[in-house]
């Protein structure tokens, strides 16, 4: 306690008096922080806040006190060594200098507002004298806000200079990229330091304020002018009573769209309507109960109002002309409410005996608004595509993920290996499509067909797989409904036409018979009628094989030259006019071609293919040479037979419009004999 005499008395008690004033008895505290570091700061006060009359150094003089040296006593002071230099970024490291400011910005296009003041805070960086403008993030502004400037160093002038601390101060204009920011306050640490590096703060100025944020927080003004209408007592004489009324909404005519119920409630408390939508089970919609929260519903609007955005704003009594009541709600009658046409087909007792006490409408009947399911649409499938069969195409068009058709489990038990083989020829205009055959193999499990084709060698046609095994359809079906052939369209003389390519059935095999002969009652009379011929073909099959096997000696024979006989030396040779003369005395070559032609050789029947091809060439380009005389000029021992190496010289020699490929394959075919080769055919070949 502290006690101070009254002047003229002594110290003494009963004279001196405890200063009221004083509450604060604590020592002054010596140590604090100031900017994150810890620093020491001399007590100014002492126990009971008097100020303690202590003799304090101004700087200068502490200065002068630490570097003052005692010269007389020590001598010559050593030198002190040099302080510690320390960076700029790490003596200025996170000091920030925070200016508040302002600038304005010209608004041309619009008719509140000229001009809009926008706040901004400029920081200063002083570790390497950057700066940066932000400027404050308003909700639901409409301007794009934030860091205005990035961090930079900022030009002030055109000479390049840039800004420094020292050029700003409060109560100034700075122009950074063409935009001028005026400059009202800054923050405490700001002030502390512009002042202690000697700079003369300006007085703070006033933050300029928006004129239209102004104006917008300003309530507006309501002129409402008084109604006779008593809402009190309608509140009090129709509280919780509501009309219910039953619709539908139809939206068919629209793509996806569909018929719907809700229910439509009007409070007759407030004249608000609320609907509600009726869910039924696994409707696969969300179990949401309004369609439309409870609210009064405009009928008719003012001619200002009809492009007035509804969907956002609500709507005020100076836009409608004419609200919705209950007398507009009638059953049986269609009600638009917010672009949707609501059908009323039902009400309630309660609301049906209102309408006949207040209105005198007693007949409201439910009218049924059921409808008739419509048939069942039979869906279509999209064109054939030509791409598989079309049973495995139309399964993408039933399901989302295609299985294969069903198959008949039975048919293919019954069936199972069970395979019809016929012999077919090509009807083809070619000439080389003539001698083609063909294998058709019907499956009787899956009525499936594939064509083999038998190879034939130097035909010049690759033999194999015709057509892997599918069904084929009729060239009298459709592609919608396709008919394939089954096993009643293949018999001899029929005509199947697979995929356009022609085929005449040649033959058959014994299998097909029995099967023919067992379900005769599915065939036509002319499929039985030439399996009959065939089968009367079968039994007596010598006479025709007599015929033709005597037919073909005596064709061999008409075509041979007249060789010399035993007795004979020498005969005409054909196509030119010279002797062939015979050694031995006798038809050597012509016994030589008679078994070749009897024993059926495949040689044979290649070679004269080939010398008929040949042939029909040399209509066009006829050969004029006498090849005859050219080969029996070296055959001395009209023996048939030249050398090979001599036998290729009189052929390079010969001028034949024929192909070298037909002329090598002709020599191939000849017979050879100890390096010799037999020119008979070679010269038939080219003879008239």
């Amino acid at each position: 306690m502290v006690s101070n005499p009254v002047h003229g008395l002594p110290f003494l008690p009963g004279t001196s008096f405890k200063d009221a004033t004083k509450a604060a008895f604590h020592r002054s505290q010596t140590l604090g922080y100031r900017n994150g570091y810890a620093v020491v700061r001399h007590p100014t006060v002492g126990i009971g806040g008097e100020r303690l009359q202590v003799n304090q150094l101004s700087q200068a003089e502490l200065d002068e006190l630490a570097n003052k040296a005692p010269v007389l006593t020590y001598g010559q002071p050593k030198r002190a060594p040099p302080a510690e230099f320390i960076p700029a970024h790490v003596a200025f490291d996170k000091k920030v200098l925070k200016f508040d400011a302002y600038f304005q910005e010209d608004v041309p296009m619009s008719t509140e507002e000229h001009y809009r003041i926008r706040q901004v805070n400029i920081y200063y960086y002083l570790e390497d004298d950057s700066m940066s403008v932000v400027e404050p993030v308003v909700e639901n502004s409409g301007i794009l806000q934030g860091k205005l400037i990035k961090r930079q160093r900022l030009t002030k002038n055109d000479q390049g200079d840039h800004y420094h601390w020292k050029d700003l101060n409060r109560g100034i204009n700075i122009t950074i990229y063409g935009k001028t920011f005026r400059i009202v306050d800054c923050d405490r640490f700001t002030q502390v330091f512009l002042e202690s590096q000697g700079i003369e703060l300006n007085p703070p100025e006033k933050m300029a304020l928006d004129p239209y944020t102004e104006l917008r927080k300003q309530p507006l003004r309501k002129y409402v002018t008084p109604s006779d209408f008593d809402q009190l007592k309608q509140f009090l004489t129709f509280d919780k009573q509501v009309l219910r009324f039953y619709a539908i909404w139809d939206d068919t005519d629209s793509m996806f769209g569909e018929c719907r119920t809700y229910i439509i409630h009007y409070y007759l408390m407030d004249d608000t309507v609320e609907i509600r939508e009726v869910h039924e089970r696994n409707d696969g919609r969300d179990p949401f109960p309004l369609l439309m929260n409870r609210q009064r519903m405009p009928k008719v609007l003012v001619e200002n109002a009809k492009n007035f955005p509804q969907c956002v704003l609500e709507i005020s009594d100076q836009e409608v002309l004419e609200w919705y009541t209950a007398k507009d709600f009638i059953v049986g009658k269609p009600l638009t409410i917010l672009g949707r046409t609501f059908f009323i087909y039902d009400c309630d007792s309660f609301t049906r005996q209102y309408y006949k006490e207040k209105f005198g409408i007693s007949d409201l009947p439910r009218i049924d608004v059921s409808k008739k399911e419509p048939p069942p649409v039979k869906p279509e499938l999209p064109p054939y595509n030509g791409y598989g069969l079309v049973e495995d195409s139309a399964q993408n068009c039933f399901v989302l993920i295609p299985k294969a058709p069903k198959k008949d489990v039975i048919k293919m038990l019954v069936n199972d290996n069970k395979v019809l083989r016929y012999l077919a020829a090509l009807e083809s205009p070619i000439p080389e499509d003539k001698d083609r055959r063909f294998v058709f193999s019907y499956f009787l499990a899956s009525d499936m067909i594939s064509i083999f084709e038998p190879p034939v060698r130097n035909s010049g046609i690759i033999g194999g797989k015709y057509l892997g095994r599918t069904k084929v359809a009729k060239p009298s079906s459709t592609v919608e409904n396709p008919i394939y052939y089954g096993p009643t369209d293949f018999f001899i003389g029929a005509v199947i036409e697979v995929f356009g390519h022609r085929f005449v059935i040649l033959d058959t095999d014994n299998y097909v018979l029995k099967y023919m002969e067992s379900n005769a009652a599915q065939y036509s009379p002319e499929a039985l009628l030439s399996i009959q011929n065939r089968v009367q073909k079968q039994e007596d099959p010598a006479p025709e094989l007599e015929k033709e096997k005597q037919q073909e000696i005596e064709n061999v024979v008409t075509q041979l030259p007249d060789y010399p006989k035993l007795s004979e030396q020498g005969t005409a040779c054909p196509g030119s006019g010279s002797t062939f003369t015979g050694t031995k005395g006798r038809p050597w070559i012509m016994d030589q071609e008679l078994s070749k032609q009897t024993k059926e050789d495949p040689g044979v029947q290649e070679l004269e293919a080939l010398i008929d091809t040949i042939q029909k060439q040399l209509q066009d380009h006829p050969c004029k040479d006498n090849i005859c005389e050219a080969f029996q000029i070296y055959d001395k021992e009209a023996s048939g037979y030249i050398d090979k190496e001599m036998f290729f010289k009189i052929c390079d020699s010969l001028n034949l419009p024929i192909d070298d490929s037909l002329i090598k394959e002709l020599i191939r075919l000849c017979p050879h004999r100890e390096d010799k080769i037999n020119y008979y055919h070679f010269v038939r070949a080219f003879s008239k």
